[in-house]
């Protein structure tokens, strides 16, 4: 999806613009959100009572203490007055400022967790300013391991090549640095696109850069969607299993390159949220490379 149009799981450039995909919330049903919205614009406030202590009220929300005391200073003082207003964010992490000129990529350096995940769970904004850092620890160098699924099909009749892969990439339209989402699997338009798995149809309909896009849930763990296309065989809660068509591969929406293709995504359920994977990784028979 070209950025130039519209900030999207989305995907920063790591000094650019960014791409396709992003929405870490499932869809269903209709109700999509082309990008998540901030962590930071999702806290919420929390009048504490008599007794109360930080490990009291992190208990209560399923988060750490040190989290509360980090985006809470105030919490260091003990025994806590009843009346305080203080902050709960979605799940465990901290706020920082980031440094002037950094970039996603630079924050993952440094914090360890990956740019495209920071990118999505801050709102896909093109340059990273006052950012949540989620986690529980915050100085290691260590990446999101991506779990691998094995998913039973391809999402398509035969192999193809892959016209864009997933990751930082240079944008073949307009040369701007993107964050694709998933892989585009070249196909001539009307190819019949497949379900990849067994699962239940989340959504079918137009959502922006994507254009007509069908997302199968496969159990509470993994989703794959499959976007650009020119027709959709499938509705929403339709069980649907390995190799059945959804759809015709097509050209709507904004897609990152000229030749007719399926975006195709695999994203895997985090704490915070539904986050991008490499689909390279799951799929038992490999695409050969552009």
């Amino acid at each position: 999806m070209n950025s130039d149009r519209l900030l999207i799981f989305c995907s920063l450039s790591l000094g650019g613009m960014l791409s396709l995909g992003g929405f870490p919330v499932v869809a269903q049903q209709g109700n999509t959100n082309v990008c998540p919205t901030p962590a930071l614009s999702r806290l919420k406030p929390h009048r504490t009572i008599v007794g109360e202590t930080p490990g009291s009220i992190a208990n209560q929300y399923n988060l750490l203490p040190e989290t509360l005391i980090r985006l809470n200073p105030i919490l260091k003082n003990t025994p806590l007055p009843a009346g305080l207003e203080i902050l709960i964010p979605p799940f465990n992490g901290i706020k920082i400022e980031a440094p002037n000129g950094a970039t996603w990529k630079d924050l993952e350096d440094a914090y360890g967790v990956r740019a495209d995940i920071l990118f999505e769970i801050n709102g896909c904004a093109k340059v990273p300013k006052v950012v949540f850092i989620p986690g529980t620890s915050w100085t290691s160098n260590s990446q999101a391991i991506q779990k691998y699924i094995g998913l039973a099909g391809y999402p398509l009749p035969t192999l193809a090549t892959v016209g864009l892969k997933y990751g930082w990439q240079d944008s073949p339209i307009n040369q701007k640095r993107l964050f694709h989402s998933g892989i585009d699997l070249l196909a001539p338009i009307g190819t019949e696109v497949l379900a990849a798995d067994k699962g239940i149809i989340a959504f079918v309909g137009l959502e922006g850069p994507y254009g007509i896009l069908v997302i199968i849930n496969h159990g509470n763990t993994y989703q794959t969607r499959y976007a650009h296309l020119s027709k959709v065989t499938v509705k929403v809660g339709q069980v649907i299993n390995p190799g059945e068509v959804i759809g015709l591969v097509g050209t709507t929406g904004q897609p990152d390159i000229t030749e007719p293709h399926l975006h195709f995504e695999v994203r895997y359920k985090l704490p915070v949220g539904w986050v991008a994977q490499d689909p390279e990784i799951h799929l038992k028979v490999k695409p050969p490379a552009p």
